[in-house]
């Protein structure tokens, strides 16, 4: 695969009859679920809390393992695979289509560590789900046999339904080493979940805060942050593609999904309802035959389409380089970022077009769009997703200054 910075165009990695057929059939999957999943999207709001039904109708479609090494039972599909299916839920439901992503991409990052530490979270459990924080929240100090981790860690996206956590931790033993930021494993039960999800979007995903104190953490549970960033993974399988992708790239990506979701169904709500209400204060008797809201559409579904766009280009540039096995250069991760934050603007834009067309109506609580709104707006603004920081990142590459802003590139 040829990617160069300046260039507009990515070849597609080589995707297999089969594995195409398995994402199509992923996808139906996902839509099968979308009556449930929409049923229930103004109680997840409400409750502040994604619903077992939810989570276990996903988890039976097979949907939280997308991520999963074949060894221990998943799909260990791609993610361009996964991009598609957190699309298809987050339509229904920003918040569940949030946690299928983010699930997901934690199960992904389970697969970077050691075999031994694979072992202890699917060995006994093939369907054990991990959430995660990878900030560097908490700290390990170096004991026999492993550290001693504590700290406090938010937001927790989907500690409600995990089994285990990833948590980001500092090393001060280890600063000026890839050691000195790293993230380890910790069943959920040796931690402690506070309620501090109080928020205006993405509400249902009970994002609360992880407690740990004094924890003991074999050291095969550990995992250096730097080393990662440089593609430098413990995992011995490296004949797995998918465990052979970016891990910055991976970490923004998976946050857009969900967004081109909420981008789309609000497009769809403005189509569907501007042929059956008048356009206040004017002679038109319907929406549909206005040119500003003709306008409108055309402008919001263009926008979806153009967030879409950039996502897909990201996930064939991180797919490609998993398949190839060919670590992508800073300038080609700093395009990703770039395209991952620019997905998420142009989502939300989106949005708020369809709200302005449709007016102060778009913010009554019976109207789902009052929710896509808050849900995106929250959702879009995640750091990783920051798009000032993605464009000065990605800028000062193309006049070949590098790695001055964030390491997470």
């Amino acid at each position: 695969m040829e990617v160069t910075t300046m260039s507009i165009t990515t070849h597609a990695p080589r995707t297999t009859d089969s594995a195409r057929a398995l994402r199509a059939e992923l996808v139906e999957r996902a839509t099968a679920l979308r009556p449930l999943v929409s049923g229930n999207a103004e109680g997840t709001d409400r409750a502040r809390m994604v619903p077992a039904e939810n989570i276990d109708a996903l988890a039976q479609m097979g949907l939280f393992s997308l991520m999963q090494p074949a060894r221990h039972g998943g799909l260990q599909t791609d993610f361009r695979t996964l991009l598609e299916v957190s699309r298809t839920v987050g339509y229904a439901c920003g918040s569940t289509g949030w946690l299928t992503s983010l699930l997901n991409a934690n199960a992904w990052f389970v697969g970077l560590f050691p075999t031994r530490a694979q072992n202890d979270v699917w060995a006994d459990t093939p369907g054990a789900r991990v959430a995660g924080v990878v900030t560097p929240m908490g700290t390990a100090e170096p004991v026999e046999g492993g550290y001693r981790v504590s700290g406090r860690w938010t937001p927790a996206s989907g500690c409600a339904h995990a089994d285990w956590a990833i948590l980001g931790v500092k090393r001060p033993d280890a600063d000026g080493t890839a050691d000195a930021v790293g993230i380890v494993l910790v069943p959920m039960p040796e931690l402690t979940v506070e309620d501090t999800w109080f928020v205006t979007g993405m509400r249902g995903t009970a994002s609360n805060t992880l407690i740990g104190n004094d924890l003991f953490v074999p050291a095969h549970r550990f995992h250096s942050v730097p080393d990662a960033v440089e593609g430098r993974y413990a995992t011995p399988f490296t004949d797995e593609a998918l465990y052979r992708a970016p891990f910055v790239p991976v970490t923004a990506l998976v946050l857009t999904g969900p967004q081109l979701g909420l981008a789309a169904a609000a497009v769809d709500i403005l189509l569907d309802k501007a042929p059956q209400r008048g356009l206040t204060l004017t002679g038109y008797s319907t929406q549909a035959q206005a040119p500003t809201i003709q306008l409108a559409a055309a402008h919001a579904a263009s926008l979806a389409d153009s967030a879409q766009l950039h996502a897909h280009r990201a996930a064939a540039d991180i797919d490609g380089a998993a398949q190839t096995g060919l670590f992508p250069a800073y300038d080609v991760r700093a395009r990703m970022r770039m395209d991952t934050g620019r997905a998420a603007v142009l989502a939300r834009k989106a949005v708020d077009i369809v709200c302005s067309a449709q007016g102060a109506s778009s913010f009554g609580e019976s109207n789902p769009l009052q929710r896509i709104w808050r849900d995106i707006e929250a959702g879009s603004r995640h750091a990783v997703l920051n798009p000032d920081v993605a464009a000065e990142i990605y800028g000062k590459s193309l006049f070949g200054i590098r790695g001055t802003v964030s390491a997470l590139v």
